[in-house]
């Protein structure tokens, strides 16, 4: 396992850098204008000295490799001297937004936590919600409660997360009044009224992102469950006088769970993504709203960085599937 996670490592690193200049290109040949929301009184030759200044008048391929130094190189260094209090960065010259003039790591890690505290919580209570609804519904196949979860799933998948969103705003916020419309990035948790409040702004975007997580892992739940309830091993199992809570949560559920597994570790990034339109609309300032609004300003080093990293996520997740493969199944030896 540990010569194929090795492997897998070092196949990762081409994959990676061929992604980011992919992404350095297309943002690069892109058309658009850091200069062109700055007021039209600054003379040409201010804005040109401007241009110069962000290194545009660089050729492409130099501004790549510095972004390519500046990324895997003095961020982590940087992230060092924070940690540790050390000074092995110095004075190098960061991977700066041009819409704050700021480092777009210290961006990122201001808005993260945000992000993980919907995004990872929703993660969660999706997958807890999916699982006991497929495997249920695997089970008693062709009841009432399949036929209630399958109706629920392809409504949850169907519907579009903005919409879900809009649609509980209306009902719990502006009929009920039971929870508010707006994400509070402000607020600060110091005590039990505060973490009330916190909890009670965050139930609404995590039930659009849970209720569509769900939709999606529950119904490859069933049917890796109703492929497994017809293997042999399953008679087998019942015929040596198991009981059928062993069979089922124990024999079948295990494997069961291994295509599954691929689901939810491939998701993982996938829901910073859809959490992209779910911060828009109930105004959580994340890592979504940062890469719309850096969209928008032309913010060339935001967009391509927060781009990046979710191309890592989406490698990293998959080498993660992999490996669970060989926890779950005895069968599957990579070295």
């Amino acid at each position: 396992m540990f010569q194929y996670t090795l492997r897998r490592l070092l196949v990762a690193i081409p994959t990676l850098l061929l992604i980011s200049l992919v992404i350095f290109l297309l943002l690069g040949l892109a058309p658009g204008d850091p200069m062109a929301q700055l007021p039209l009184t600054i003379p040409p030759e201010v804005k040109e000295k401007m241009r110069q200044s962000l290194g545009l008048g660089d050729p492409l391929m130099l501004r790549y490799l510095l972004w390519l130094k500046q990324f895997f190189w003095i961020e982590p260094l940087h992230v060092l001297d924070t940690v540790f209090g050390l000074n092995l960065a110095g004075d190098s010259q960061r991977v700066m937004s041009w819409q704050s003039r700021a480092p777009v790591a210290d961006i990122i890690a201001l808005r993260l936590p945000q992000t993980l505290w919907v995004v990872g919580l929703a993660y969660l209570v999706g997958i807890a919600i999916a699982l006991p609804i497929g495997i249920l519904s695997a089970y008693r196949q062709h009841s009432w409660f399949d036929q209630l979860g399958t109706f629920l799933s392809m409504i949850g998948f169907s519907v579009p997360t903005f919409f879900t969103g809009v649609v509980l705003i209306v009902i719990f916020s502006v009929e009920l009044h039971w929870f508010p419309s707006l994400y509070d990035t402000t607020l600060k948790v110091t005590d039990w009224n505060s973490f009330l409040m916190q909890l009670r702004q965050m139930v609404l975007p995590v039930m659009v992102l849970a209720l569509y997580n769900a939709s999606q892992i529950s119904r490859f739940m069933r049917a890796s469950m109703l492929d497994n309830l017809r293997q042999d091993y399953v008679r087998t199992a019942r015929a040596n006088g198991l009981s059928e809570r062993v069979v089922v949560l124990v024999h079948v559920l295990r494997n069961s769970m291994i295509p599954v597994v691929t689901v939810i570790a491939i998701g993982v990034p996938q829901i910073f993504g859809g959490a992209i339109i779910t911060e828009q609309v109930f105004k959580v300032n994340g890592i979504g709203e940062l890469l719309i609004s850096s969209i928008q300003a032309n913010d060339v080093p935001m967009v391509q960085t927060l781009t990046f990293i979710f191309a890592v996520l989406i490698v990293l997740f998959n080498l993660v599937a992999d490996i669970l493969y060989g926890v779950l199944d005895p069968r599957i030896r990579y070295d």
